[in-house]
């Protein structure tokens, strides 16, 4: 789950942090740069556990109306939402419940307020009520609505972002990010894996791990180094007046050409250009772009970096 796409955003965090607080620590640094990426797989998993947390609060409302109709002697309620079959299997996975043991985490003890929020804004929504009234009655339907409520209702829900920053630091900044895998390993989800569908694992690849450490490390290591080519390639730029997360950004993105032969120069700007659109200055994005542009193309020149670079960027 833990891509180079989030790597390269918390070793931009970390790297900041690590300038502004200054420690100057590099172990304690790295540390935290794993910690911070192992929180946004915690996350990843109390994501997924939200939809069991609002199926155990379906299940709540059900039983009381159940227990009206039979009172009343009225039809009793369906019960197709509160046995969703995609719910069910989630409730009954092994990786989940093992990680839900192992934090003691537990929707339903901890945020029951937030559940009854959302199970009420889930059953007013247009998505639930269309889903109550199909007859599609079958397992990729119960799937496919809980994608649909995901993307709708939890994905962008200022309540939780809210909460979720109570818990933890770091998961404002990951949750635009791990939402993308929540709702992957939804659409991942096979009826016939039962209670052993896998959920994705905490890095893609040991090969990603190295990737986390090898990069913050060349980036402090070599920063007066990486720092002195940002310098040369400035002359035609106000590099005085340039944001200092630009430098961190730039400075890491020098650090990712110099260290990863496998990793292309155009991939390496471009990534770090769309992180400077969300962590920088609205201008930040055009001058870093020029600026690894520059520099790659001198280090090319110079034989100290050994890569092809097309005539255009």
């Amino acid at each position: 789950m833990i891509n180079r796409e989030l790597i390269r955003i918390k070793t931009v965090q970390l790297t900041y942090a690590y300038y502004q607080n200054g420690s100057k620590n590099i172990d304690t640094a790295e540390k935290e740069l794993l910690f911070s990426l192992s929180k946004a797989y915690d996350l990843y998993n109390y994501l997924l556990a939200l939809i069991v947390g609002i199926t155990h609060e379906s299940r709540r409302h059900l039983e009381v109306a159940q227990a009206r109709a039979q009172r009343e002697g009225t039809e009793m309620p369906s019960q197709k939402f509160a046995y969703n079959r995609f719910a069910l299997q989630l409730e009954e996975n092994h990786m989940l419940n093992e990680f839900l043991e192992s934090q003691k985490r537990n929707w339903d003890q901890d945020q029951p307020e937030f559940l009854k929020k959302i199970y009420t804004q889930i059953t007013e929504s247009q998505i639930y009520k269309d889903y109550m009234a199909s007859s599609d009655d079958n397992y990729d339907a119960d799937r496919e609505l809980w994608r649909k409520l995901y993307r709708t209702l939890i994905q962008n829900n200022a309540d939780l972002d809210a909460l979720l920053e109570e818990q933890s630091l770091y998961w404002n900044d990951d949750k635009e990010v791990v939402d993308t895998f929540v709702i992957k390993t939804i659409k991942r989800f096979d009826e016939k894996n039962q209670s052993h569908q896998e959920l994705l694992p905490e890095y893609d690849s040991e090969e990603d791990k190295e990737y986390a450490r090898k990069l913050f490390r060349a980036t402090i290591m070599n920063a007066d180094q990486y720092q002195r080519y940002m310098s040369e390639a400035s002359r035609n730029w106000d590099f005085d007046r340039l944001a200092y997360m630009d430098i961190v950004i730039m400075q890491i993105a020098i650090a990712e050409m110099m260290t990863f032969p496998s990793i292309p120069i155009s991939v390496s700007i471009n990534e770090y250009v769309e992180i400077a659109k969300v962590y920088s200055t609205p201008r930040s994005a055009g001058y870093i772009n020029g600026m690894l542009d520059a520099i790659a193309r001198h280090l090319v020149k110079s034989g100290l970096l050994l890569k092809h670079m097309d005539e255009k960027h």
